[in-house]
């Protein structure tokens, strides 16, 4: 195979990558955002107020799927990529909410150009939500960010793939166990918890 053809090739496996990866994201936090609404959707109805936005979780999640992807083209975040795991997972939780923060602010202003009312008309709208809107909307984004950053750095720890390995195949699966283990061997609890 010629040089171009090996470029093709990985061009192509990257954009598959990132495309698997960007779909993975939009389904974990299309599934929080999901049981968010849901939630809002209970305690409303407690009150006799009927709420029917179910599709803004999905919205929502292909939105922040994709800042989450520029936040790691920009490469935010990676200060503590060498310190234990707490660190980086924290540090890229509270990095990627205010970068999610900052677009939301962006987006509003864009929206409020667009939309004619000017600069601040698009912020005007974002604070009418009130503060408690805000504020529960910023929490749901922290609080779902760390799981997803603790299993993204766990999964950097470990190698390309071994997490999706773990959860996924079965325990006696030969193929699973040349997976986990570049030497063809399931690694005992012991090796794991030492490589971790």
């Amino acid at each position: 195979m010629s040089d171009p053809g090996k470029k093709k090739m990985s061009l192509k496996q990257k954009i598959f990558h990132e495309m698997a990866e960007y779909w993975i994201n939009v389904g974990y936090l299309a599934l929080v955002f999901a049981a968010f609404t849901q939630y809002r959707r209970f305690v409303l109805a407690a009150h006799d107020i009927t709420y029917t936005n179910y599709w803004v979780a999905v919205i929502e999640a292909l939105v922040l799927a994709k800042v989450v992807m520029i936040g790691d083209a920009l490469r935010l975040g990676r200060r503590l990529d060498q310190h234990p795991l707490i660190y980086s997972t924290l540090l890229k939780t509270v990095v990627f909410s205010l970068f999610v923060g900052a677009f939301t602010l962006i987006e509003h202003v864009i929206k409020g150009l667009w939309m004619g009312k000017g600069l601040t008309g698009g912020l005007v709208d974002l604070l009418g939500k009130g503060h408690h809107e805000l504020l529960g909307g910023c929490l749901v984004i922290f609080v779902a960010f760390i799981p997803f950053f603790a299993f993204r750095e766990l999964g950097r720890l470990l190698g390309e793939g071994k997490i999706w390995t773990f959860f996924f195949r079965r325990r006696d699966d030969p193929g699973a166990a040349q997976e986990v283990d570049r030497r063809g061997e399931q690694p005992d609890q012991g090796e794991l918890q030492e490589s971790l």
